[in-house]
């Protein structure tokens, strides 16, 4: 049986090459939405989703981090994808034709000072490749994408620069996501990601995250962000090293529900290698 992973996207966009990259034998299937990609994977359509969370250049991927709470689904992986952008057009145009260039956001966001030194218009849209198959069909010279060199290939683009990218590292972290909890050996270093939320009250965030002091765990990771539609509810994202069940952890663990509520454990999974490169 082939299995299949879902992405946002269209074929051709960089969550697309992210899923070849990791499972080769997989078929990948595009999504409209982040929405739609946990739904393909909850529903049983695909096996896994590939989803971005953050840009070494952009930062943090808008919505994901609303979504993994509530997404019924569990993180068995993270995978570092180096990110080539390339200004994508119709045969025959030059850089000097194009006026404006459609992408992702974040894609935008992470090719910005590039596009500002030659006064390119960005144009937001749904997706890198997505934007690629638009300017395809539309064939104006004066219009690019900002795309993967495979979405020009797909879409009859010739890539008129390449490595656009304002950072030379331009990395994308993704998660991979199941309906089933990663199987681990008792050896394999891990990752922990989970969500909580505290009481609007002096210090409770010190308090919160104090046991993992204490206990000598690694957070490599803190995020927060509004919740509910307020400016004082926030929720807190936070990566740490190693597993539940590990004593340090599950000291840690039981003094964050002492301060914090709505305590979630999103997965636990193995730390990719690109964390000790």
């Amino acid at each position: 049986m082939t299995h299949k992973i879902a992405f946002q996207g269209a074929p051709g966009a960089n969550s697309d090459m992210a899923c070849r990259a990791v499972y080769k034998d997989c078929e990948t299937l595009p999504c409209f939405s982040f929405e739609d990609a946990f739904a393909a994977v909850r529903e049983s359509r695909a096996d896994l989703a590939m989803i971005p969370v953050e840009n070494s250049v952009a930062g943090r991927v808008a919505d994901v981090h609303h979504l993994l709470p509530e997404g019924g689904l569990t993180i068995i992986g993270e995978h570092y994808q180096p990110i080539r952008h390339h200004l994508l057009a119709v045969p025959g145009a030059r850089i000097e034709d194009i006026t404006s260039v459609e992408s992702h956001v974040q894609a935008l966001a992470q090719c910005r000072k590039w596009l500002r030194k030659r006064n390119i218009k960005p144009v937001i849209h749904a997706d890198t490749a997505g934007a690629a198959e638009e300017v395809s069909k539309r064939g104006d010279k004066s219009v690019a994408a900002i795309a993967s060199e495979l979405a020009g290939k797909i879409y009859g683009l010739e890539s008129l620069a390449a490595d656009i990218a304002d950072g030379a590292d331009n990395t994308t972290r993704f998660l991979i996501l199941s309906k089933t909890p990663a199987t681990l050996t008792p050896d394999t270093p891990c990752v922990t990601t989970l969500v909580f939320r505290v009481r609007s009250v002096p210090a409770a965030l010190y308090k919160a995250l104090g046991g993992f002091a204490t206990n000598g765990v690694n957070i490599t990771k803190l995020e927060s962000y509004l919740v509910d539609g307020s400016f004082t509810a926030a929720q807190f994202y936070v990566d740490v090293e190693g597993r539940p069940e590990q004593t340090p952890m599950r000291l840690a663990l039981e003094e964050l529900a002492f301060f914090a509520h709505e305590v979630k454990i999103l997965g636990t999974y193995p730390a990719n290698s690109f964390r000790n490169a």
